[in-house]
Order: C-alpha cells, then sequence, then structure tokens
C-alpha cells in the first residue's frame, strides 16, 4: 500500500559490504574488556554508512500513517496530529528538563501537568485527575486499582467486574490484571445494554461495571442514567471507558452521565501521537469520593508555588515512575488550549457528521446492524457479500490496500458478523471520505476471486494467519535458527558476522579525550 514496493528487497542482514567506519586508537585496547566477554565475532551487519542510510529511508518511504494517508480504523480515533504541538513539545524547556530536578527549577512544568488535570477535569465533569497511567489500558488498570483501594478501604470485599459485550477487549484484561472476576452482559436488539440483563448480573460482590459511551457499535447509551442507579444501587462503581469520548465533547461529560471513574486516551481525543507500542499516555479521573486513593505524588499549590505531594495514606502508590510521559502531556495541553471549549465541541459534531455521511452512502451496500444514528463510529458488515459470494470482512480489508487505503478495524466488536468498523474522525476532507466510500463499493462489486486473492500491489501478499500466529518468527536471528533447523544443524556459528565493526569502537577513553578536546565521561 501508499509507496510500499513491488520488487524483491533484500533484509540488512543479507546485504554485503564492508563498514567505513573506524575511529583510529594509539594503543593496544584488547585488553580492556574481560577475556569472556571478548567476541570475534559478531551477529550485525557489516555495511558502510550509505548502505545503511539507504535501506532505512528505504523502508520509511513505505510507511503509512496519518500524516499521509485515511486511517479508518474503528475504535481508535487516529485522527490528524498536529505539528505546533510537536513544536511546542521539541521546546528546550520542555526536552531537556529532568524529573530529578528540585521542584523550585521546574515550576513551569508543574504549572503546566497542574492545569492540564483541571481541563481534564472540565471536559470529563470529574473532580481530579492522575496523569501517570501511560496508556489507555494502564488507564483501565490504574482505574480497577483504585475500585480496589476504595472497597477494601470500607471493607467491603467485592470481588466481580461487569462489563457489556461490546466492550473494548482491554477492559475484561485489565479487570482480570487487578484480581477481579470477569462477567459479561449482553446488548439488547438496539446495540445497547440489556437493562435486565445488567440488573442480574450485579450484586453486592460487584466492584464497577465498566462502560464506554458511545458504545463500539457507535451508538450512544440513551438508557446511561438508568444504568448508573442500577449499579450504584448495589453499591458499586460506574467506569467509564474514555476510548470514544471525541464524540461528545462539549455536547456531554461523563459526570453528568453520573460515572465514578474515567480515563481519557491523550492519543485519540487529544491528538498526541499514536505511539505504536511508543510513549503515550491515558490520565484517570475520579469522583472526589475516590480523590485519596489516586497514585502519588499529587501536584498541589500551595504558598504561590506548585509543590508534589507524597503524604498520601491512602494512594495506591505509584503506576509509572515520576510523572508519566511528560511530551505527550505538553501536545495534549498545547492541543486543548489551541482548540478551547467551542474547538473541542466542533470536532466532536464534526466527527459525528463525517461518520453519518459515510454511514448513510453504505448502508445500501454493505449491512447496517441494529439502529440508525451513529455518533463518531459506525459498524457496517459483510454478512451478504459473504453469503452470496463468499467475499469476507478480511477479504474486503484486504483488497482496499491495493487501492492505497488503510483497511478499517475488523471482526469488532465480536455481536457484528463480518464486522466492518469505521472511524473517519473530524480531521479529514469529503474528498477522502468519498474516495473511501466509492473504492468499498467498488469492492463489493468486483470478482469475487479477486478479492479474495487480494493484496496484489503490496510488498507482501495475503500472509498465512495461523502459521504466523502459530510460528512468530519476530526477528532475523529467529528466522535464521528455525532455518537451521528444518536443515538439522543447531549451530548458530556459521551465521555470526565479523566483528570489525565492534573492534573499531572499543578504545582507551583516555585516548578518545585527547582527539575530540572534551570529557566524554
Amino acid at each position: 500500500m501508499y509507496h510500499q514496493a513491488r520488487y524483491e528487497r533484500k533484509l540488512i542482514f543479507e546485504k554485503d559490504g564492508e563498514t567505513d567506519f573506524s575511529m583510529p586508537f594509539e594503543e593496544d585496547v584488547s585488553d580492556m574488556a574481560p577475556a569472556n566477554m571478548l567476541r570475534d565475532r559478531l551477529d550485525i551487519p557489516s555495511l558502510p554508512e550509505r548502505e545503511v542510510v539507504k535501506h532505512y529511508t528505504d523502508l520509511s518511504e513505505m510507511n503509512y500513517g496519518v500524516d499521509n494517508g485515511f486511517y479508518p480504523l474503528g475504535s481508535c480515533t487516529m485522527k490528524y496530529n498536529p505539528k505546533y504541538a510537536d513544536v511546542v513539545s521539541s521546546l528546550p524547556t520542555v526536552a531537556n528538563i529532568h524529573p530529578y530536578q528540585d521542584e523550585d527549577s521546574i515550576q513551569g512544568a508543574l504549572q503546566l501537568m497542574y492545569e492540564l488535570e483541571k481541563a481534564l477535569c472540565e471536559i470529563g465533569g470529574v473532580d481530579a485527575v492522575t496523569l501517570q497511567p501511560a496508556a489507555g489500558a494502564h488507564g483501565e488498570f490504574t482505574g480497577m486499582l483504585l475500585a480496589k483501594a476504595f472497597f477494601a478501604h470500607k471493607g467491603e470485599e467485592r470481588v466481580e467486574v461487569v462489563i457489556p459485550d461490546t466492550a473494548h477487549g482491554t477492559n475484561p484484561a485489565s479487570a482480570a490484571m487487578a484480581g477481579f472476576n470477569v462477567t459479561e452482559v449482553p446488548s439488547s436488539k438496539t446495540g445497547c445494554v440489556d437493562l435486565e440483563a445488567l440488573e442480574s448480573a450485579v450484586s453486592e460482590k460487584t466492584a464497577a461495571f465498566m462502560i464506554t459511551n458511545p458504545n463500539t457499535l457507535g451508538i450512544f447509551e440513551k438508557d446511561v442514567q438508568r444504568i448508573a442507579e442500577i449499579v450504584h444501587k448495589v453499591g458499586a462503581l460506574l467506569y467509564y471507558d474514555g476510548a470514544n469520548l471525541n464524540a461528545v465533547m462539549g455536547w456531554t461529560n461523563p459526570g453528568k452521565m453520573d460515572f465514578d471513574i474515567v480515563h481519557f486516551n491523550l492519543h485519540k481525543t487529544f491528538a498526541t501521537p499514536h505511539g505504536g507500542g511508543g510513549p503515550g499516555a491515558g490520565p484517570v479521573g475520579v469522583r472526589g469520593r475516590l480523590e485519596p486513593f489516586l497514585p502519588v505524588p499529587r501536584i498541589v499549590f500551595k504558598e504561590g508555588k506548585y509543590r508534589l505531594d507524597h503524604d498520601r495514606p491512602q494512594s495506591i502508590g505509584k503506576v509509572r515512575p515520576f510523572f508519566g510521559n511528560f511530551a505527550v502531556l505538553v501536545r495534549a495541553y498545547a492541543y486543548i488550549l489551541r482548540m478551547g471549549g467551542d474547538g473541542l465541541k466542533e470536532a466532536s459534531e464534526k466527527a459525528v457528521l463525517n461518520s453519518n455521511y459515510m454511514k448513510e452512502k453504505l448502508k445500501g451496500t454493505y449491512d447496517l446492524p441494529f439502529k440508525d444514528l451513529r455518533k463518531h463510529e459506525f459498524v457496517i458488515s459483510a454478512k451478504r457479500l459473504k453469503e452470496q459470494k463468499e467475499v469476507r470482512a478480511l477479504d474486503v480489508a484486504k483488497r482496499l490496500l491495493d487501492y492505497g487505503l488503510h483497511a478499517p478495524t475488523i471482526y469488532f466488536p465480536s455481536l457484528v458478523e463480518e464486522a466492518l468498523m469505521i472511524e473517519p474522525t473530524e480531521t479529514e476532507t469529503k474528498e477522502t471520505l468519498d474516495l473511501y466510500i466509492d473504492t468499498l463499493k467498488k469492492i463489493a462489486e468486483e470478482n469475487p476471486m479477486l478479492v479474495r486473492s487480494a493484496p496484489h500491489n503490496t510488498s507482501a501478499r495475503r500472509i498465512d494467519e495461523v502459521y504466523a500466529a502459530k510460528e512468530a518468527i519476530l526477528s532475523w536471528r529467529a528466522f535464521r535458527k528455525k532455518e537451521r533447523e528444518k536443515e538439522g544443524d543447531p549451530s548458530d556459528e556459521k551465521d555470526r558476522g565479523d566483528c570489525t565493526l565492534c573492534r573499531s569502537i572499543v578504545g582507551d577513553m583516555d585516548s578518545l579525550k585527547k582527539r575530540i578536546g572534551k570529557s566524554v565521561d
């Protein structure tokens, strides 16, 4: 897809060459390391700098992201990340400070985090927020720890967490990690929580009910206040998964819906980058009665200065070192200030408008389960295509790649057969939406054999997903080991490369100091 190569390309380990990197040293350095740590050979490629740069630049041009394409993954809110936020987070006053500095020397950073907490309190309708959690799922886990600490303090033994069948997959995982048993309740014919099933599921053993609103079908839970009554009647807490907050900013908030714990996904709602496993942020907000249990330290403003308060005896402790991923928090703070209250409200309005526009254009070609009106995302079904042409949701997703378009989320939520879950966000143009709509319609009319065998234009064709899951080969070294096992050779000696680079960079540090004219300690 996008700029992907359509020809065979060597992995960097398969390239031939010799490194042009060297650092001259005057003295023999062979005795600087213990004998048992010396190696004559090293399993890394030995290539000149030019070849390394060419290789990785080539790969980078094959990347697909929010800067160069439409990314309609349902329930992921892959909105454009504004570059002003990157500029602000790269300022020396952000990038060069250190968490071990004295409080008096980081007053600006503490003020920013304090004000971000207050802004999230206003947006979420909660009384207090912690910025420590490093991701949405980490925020969920933190929320479950808060619930556990809250009931332990009250002397109540509550061992269950209830979730709907439209829940994000991380919800049951987070609850289970916190030590709770998980019970699932079904949706009704409208795609919302079945209230009778919920009422039967909760009891004095229930710690919390975890739900997002709108739910993962893109449907607003109109009976959310009744849900709150049912949950609170048995003394349990109502937890808001903030994954879909982008649909309701400025129009309503979890506090108005009577939620007790809320987590925010800054990488979704507030346009910070999706880390791909890298830095993220999943702040957690709570009602006042849960504030004493928030992680320490808490940022407080006393006598004209911002301070870190560790004296919180009921706190669950730290859930992450220091104060969270600060550069991510700075980006979210910049985004909120730039948008303002009216801008955030308009963002949600446009996200809902774009979603419903696409849904209306596609619902004649694909099935639309449950009720018609959706919020920021919608779920259509390829069930009819499967029955008539043996074309599955997976096939449609693979075929989209041939047109240079990213696939939507598929097969989620699980209660929709052959689900295609699309979230366009507010940052895409009508032209982009129309292109995606037209392509999905075209795929539905194409030769089934063509669709079932897609993708055809990508650098890698369709893989055997079952084999890939069972035989996970995640590195070049693991691949070569597997190949050697097939050949009946268990040794890894013959594939090791020469350690020219290793030997060239190990040297006498005093000699190096003299050559570059400054300390490298």
